[in-house]
């Protein structure tokens, strides 16, 4: 459970601390709980002490010296007086934090390539705090008394750390899973997991109620009941009255009843917890449940922008890593399929709105008919690029090809590409497919060097590609890493 502290004066940890958890290397270690006030707080970690007392209100806090990474486990114990709380097998490593809806969620089990990786799935460098929620899975019905007690923000994620081995790896998110094995195989350093992802979740849940309320752009996002505010996504609001709506003794506050899906819950109940705690940086996979409408498609980037650069305050890192997902290609009316080209493409801008950040593209690993393509393993690997790239040094191309600018000139458009690495190709050996200069019909277009060359007559006024619900654009690099979707305005 993450919890800030018991609400009890008898000596604890906070509840992010479990056995078998991964602390972040190189940052100073935080460690806190609630003791007696006044008393003395001894915290030893390995080797190392430090010592504080509780304040008046019980709080205590003691921090001890960053450490390298460490693969040998330790123990860390806390003493107050006659009183003693230790946890065991914890590791010295990089914390990472996961966030984002059902594609996140997706768990191991039902990933394309389970039965293949379960022989590989002792991994006692790898571990997760996977926790279940309140409401799981509980859709187009009233939430059940049970369920409504765990609405509150102490109770609502429910978990602990685990060593990744053949079992514990079942439900963990697979994204992560991926990701964080080849983070550990590349580096050899203890990888930690921190998957706070709920199926369905729109991205405001995630983001500080505070952070929402002091935007100019975006404080009616926190203004009244939020099952009845037009400024957030139509879907998320009706699945929330589905749930809560008729219920009279959900937790409430003054922006309405608690759900996974409410304004900044998922931010207070997960993520808050973890703010005095080291990490490495955030991975995401977000976006379905705010793809559906024209408004919220225009705004998802610098709601996502609003969103990291609090987190980045909030962890006094203003380099924190984020690294996400552009969604797949889908072909179904059931998510307005027809809104995803511009909100892969609204994602693609991010890169360049949000330093320190990566994006993985899987357009091409996307189900015609399904929002949960179920190979992660790609997506998964996609994502660890960039972290080996941009933190761990590895030289290796992180993307496929983006674009960088549009000319025309002498009947023809040439579009320039980054991330090429030794040149333009295509996944199948075919001619290049995804290409069109209204959006709508396909165009000829050929492979030069680093460019795309479209030969026409006129100028047009923009080039896409990939510009369709479910693409078939074949666009690749050298290392067989896919385009991103686009559209760029023909200089």
């Amino acid at each position: 459970m993450l919890l800030p502290f018991p609400a009890f004066a008898q000596l604890d940890l906070a509840g992010v601390f479990f056995n078998e958890m991964v602390i972040q290397r190189d940052q100073p270690i935080n460690i806190w709980g609630k003791a007696a006030p006044g008393q003395r707080v001894t915290v030893s970690f390995g080797a190392i002490s430090r010592s504080g007392r509780a304040g008046k209100d019980s709080t205590w806090m003691v921090t001890l010296p960053a450490q390298k990474a460490n693969t040998k486990p330790q123990e860390l114990l806390v003493r107050a007086g006659n009183q003693q709380v230790a946890r065991s097998n914890i590791l010295v490593g990089d914390v990472w934090l996961c966030i984002g809806q059902s594609n996140m969620e997706w768990p191991m089990v039902g990933e394309a390539h389970y039965q293949e990786e379960v022989a590989n799935s002792d991994q006692p460098l790898i571990r997760f705090f996977n926790p279940t929620y309140a409401g799981k899975n509980i859709y187009g019905t009233v939430y059940t008394d049970s369920v409504v007690q765990m609405l509150l923000p102490e109770r609502f994620y429910q978990g602990r750390w685990q060593v990744c081995d053949s079992s514990s790896f079942r439900l963990m998110s697979a994204v992560a899973y991926y990701f964080g094995k080849e983070i550990k195989e590349q580096s050899g350093v203890p990888v930690g997991l921190i998957n706070l992802s709920i199926g369905g979740a729109p991205l405001e849940t995630f983001i500080d109620i505070n952070a929402l309320e002091r935007s100019r752009r975006f404080s009616d996002k926190a203004k009244g009941d939020w099952l009845i505010n037009n400024q957030l996504p139509v879907w998320v609001r009706d699945r929330g009255r589905q749930n809560v709506e008729e219920l009279a003794a959900v937790p409430a506050d003054e922006y309405g009843k608690n759900h996974p899906y409410k304004p900044g819950f998922a931010y207070l109940s997960g993520i808050q917890p973890l703010i005095q705690m080291g990490i490495r940086g955030v991975i995401c996979y977000q976006g379905e449940s705010n793809a559906q409408e024209a408004d919220r498609v225009e705004e998802y980037g610098a709601l996502t922008k609003l969103m990291v650069d609090d987190y980045r305050r909030k962890w006094n890192n203003r380099r924190l890593p984020f690294y996400y997902v552009q969604l797949s290609s889908i072909d179904t009316v059931r998510y307005n399929g027809y809104l995803w080209p511009d909100f892969r493409d609204e994602q693609r801008k991010m890169l360049q709105m949000i330093p320190h950040s990566g994006m993985a593209v899987c357009s091409d690993i996307g189900a015609r008919d399904n929002v949960h393509p179920t190979d992660k393993r790609t997506v998964g690997k996609r994502l660890a690029r960039w972290a080996l790239n941009d933190i761990y040094k590895l030289e290796s191309l992180p993307s496929g090809p983006l674009p960088i600018k549009a000319h025309w000139d002498e009947g023809q458009v040439t579009v320039t590409f980054c991330y090429v690495g030794e040149g333009l190709a295509t996944a199948d050996s075919l001619p290049v497919r995804g290409f069109s200069l209204d959006g709508k019909v396909d165009t000829e277009a050929s492979i030069s060097g680093n460019t795309i060359v479209i030969k026409t007559t006129t100028k047009p006024g923009w080039v896409y590609y990939g510009w369709k619900s479910f693409s078939d654009g074949n666009l690749v690099n050298s290392e067989q890493l896919p385009a991103s979707t686009f559209r760029l305005v023909v200089r």
